[in-house]
């Protein structure tokens, strides 16, 4: 725990004021998944990226099972902020567990549903690309403002990686059901 809280004051010693204005936007963009949850209905209405669409919606609907049903409630991990309460925060002081990220755990959950869920290789190599750079920014705004430690954001994108992989096979076994029905 003192290397995670090092790592995270260092972070606040190369705070900026741009990025105290810009962090807390970008974290805004994945409060409740918003950010995905649209890319998913776009993807959706969209008939060309209608399965990833699915897919997305199912890995969001595991990542929230698993990250905000189980997980936080199993660890009940107190935020860093309450740790050090010196720190001043840029955004409201999250109300639920820490471990794992859910904003971390929500974009790596749609990084990954697009990377194993392309309908083409065109699909897939435009969509996973700008979804994981987000994901990384997401991850990194959780440490920037001082609301999750370094293992909170490793455990967020490993439930987002499995709730990806679940929710493809997910929507891989409601596929392979609706062909085998006359």
């Amino acid at each position: 725990m003192k290397i995670e809280m090092a790592i995270l004051d260092w972070i606040q010693s190369i705070r900026t004021p741009i990025g105290d204005i810009l962090i807390p936007r970008i974290t805004k963009l994945g409060d409740a998944g918003a950010i995905w949850i649209l890319m998913a209905i776009i993807l959706l209405l969209i008939p060309k990226t209608r399965k990833s669409g699915a897919v997305l919606a199912a890995a969001l609907c595991v990542d929230i099972v698993l990250c905000n049903g189980i997980l936080k409630n199993l660890f009940c991990r107190i935020r860093p902020c309450d740790v050090n309460t010196s720190v001043r925060l840029l955004v409201e002081r999250p109300a639920d567990f820490s471990f794992p990220s859910g904003h971390t755990a929500a974009s790596f959950a749609a990084a990954a549903a697009l990377w194993f869920a392309g309908e083409t290789p065109a699909i897939k190599w435009k969509l996973w690309k700008p979804a994981l750079a987000l994901a990384v920014v997401m991850a990194f705004s959780r440490l920037y403002l001082y609301v999750h430690y370094p293992t909170d954001i490793l455990g967020g994108m490993i439930t987002g990686i499995a709730a990806g992989y679940i929710g493809t096979w997910f929507i891989g076994q409601l596929e392979k059901r609706r062909k085998n029905e006359p």
